[in-house]
């Protein structure tokens, strides 16, 4: 794509048909380039040591090494390459869905979400965004809400991050975030980097998470 560089994307998932669907989707597309396949954790791992992908597409349910285990050496805070990591699901893995989250996980895509979400999840987590599957999005969000037993420490965010966190919570991408609170792309940018500084979140799905857990997204209008 002019203008554009091209995302590199790595396939994991242990069943061949799957990937193959996958990347003839991806190839289809301008800007995406499917740069290597992984059958499973432990390949993963290897393949994006050669190949440093922009971003992992990763089953969660795999042999040798499953996806959340590649997922959190993946998100190491000091490797030496730290993709987006997005987990391809599907409903039955949803007891799975909070431990990806406190994994790294920046979204989540079910297996038959379809070409159009295929690609917007792949172009949403190299650009920095949460790609969440619509049709999973409020079932996912309401477990977050609900799994922690414990209160959450205290954390002073200003009324306008706290705006920005809300509106991030219910999916929003910076550019509509921007929209919605008339403010700048970049203005969006400088206060999520304060916010995930303050909630020490490596990215905006566990913000996404911590809103949703204490109870500040999801609030009535």
């Amino acid at each position: 794509m002019e203008g554009s560089s091209v995302i590199r994307v790595l396939l994991a998932d242990d069943q061949e048909i799957v990937r193959t669907g996958m990347a003839m989707i991806l190839s289809a597309e301008d800007d995406i380039d499917v740069v290597a396949h992984a059958q499973d954790g432990l390949h993963a791992l290897e393949m994006s040591a050669l190949h440093r992908p922009d971003v992992v597409l990763m089953d969660i349910r795999m042999p040798r090494l499953d996806g959340l285990d590649a997922l959190r050496q993946l998100t190491r805070p000091h490797t030496a390459h730290r993709p987006q990591v997005v987990m391809v699901t599907t409903f039955n893995d949803e007891e799975y869905l909070t431990r990806a989250v406190e994994a790294g996980a920046c979204g989540f895509i079910l297996k038959d979400s379809g070409p159009r979400l295929l690609a917007e999840a792949v172009r949403a987590a190299s650009a920095g965004d949460a790609m969440v599957s619509p049709s999973i999005t409020v079932r996912l969000l309401k477990q977050l809400r609900t799994s922690s037993s414990r209160p959450e420490p205290a954390t002073r965010l200003s009324p306008r991050e706290e705006e920005v966190v809300m509106l991030l919570a219910e999916g929003m991408t910076n550019a509509e975030i921007a929209t919605a609170l008339c403010i700048t792309i970049g203005t969006v940018k400088t206060h999520l980097t304060n916010i995930q500084a303050k909630l020490t979140a490596r990215n905006r799905v566990e913000i996404a998470a911590w809103a949703w857990r204490t109870g500040l997204a999801g609030r009535s209008g």
